[in-house]
């Protein structure tokens, strides 16, 4: 169920659209901003709400990767490995991240502050190889720059 607060927030965005369909994005943000990730029930409700099935809105919800459709931790770690970041390095970055918290991607720290997580790209190339922890851009990451990056977040 939607609270009032989250409701409000997605009349406020359907006003912008002449469909309440094609609000759909900005209504699961909302409902992600608020609760960190996007449930079952969350989507039954605001599919309710914009006059979709669950299963459209679903469709929509896991083509996007900044939607969660599972809890994810405190801060969200995502590493770009597109061809730009894997030629300047990626795959020391993204070993000596999970090295350092002991997870692999899709997975949660055990004291569920990060979570680990690929993207195609984050549009940094001339930054590469990049990360970004919640809204963070990182640019020009080397291994040994990790640990200092992710203790900001601890």
């Amino acid at each position: 169920m939607l609270t009032d607060v989250e409701r409000r927030d997605i009349e406020r965005e359907l006003a912008h659209y002449p469909d309440k369909r094609a609000a759909c994005v900005e209504a699961l943000k909302i409902v992600q901003q608020y609760r960190g990730w996007v449930s079952d029930e969350d989507l039954k409700s605001l599919a309710a709400l914009l006059e979709m099935t669950p299963d459209e809105l679903d469709g929509v919800a896991t083509f996007y990767n900044l939607i969660f459709r599972k809890p994810v931790g405190r801060h969200v770690v995502f590493l770009c490995n597109s061809i730009s970041c894997w030629a300047m390095g990626y795959d020391a970055v993204r070993e000596r991240v999970q090295k350092r918290l002991g997870v692999a991607f899709g997975e949660t720290t055990p004291d569920a502050r990060f979570t680990v997580l690929p993207i195609v790209c984050l549009g940094a190339c001339d930054r590469a190889p990049v990360m970004m922890i919640d809204r963070d851009l990182h640019g020009r990451v080397e291994p040994d720059k990790v640990d200092a990056i992710l203790e900001r977040y601890r």
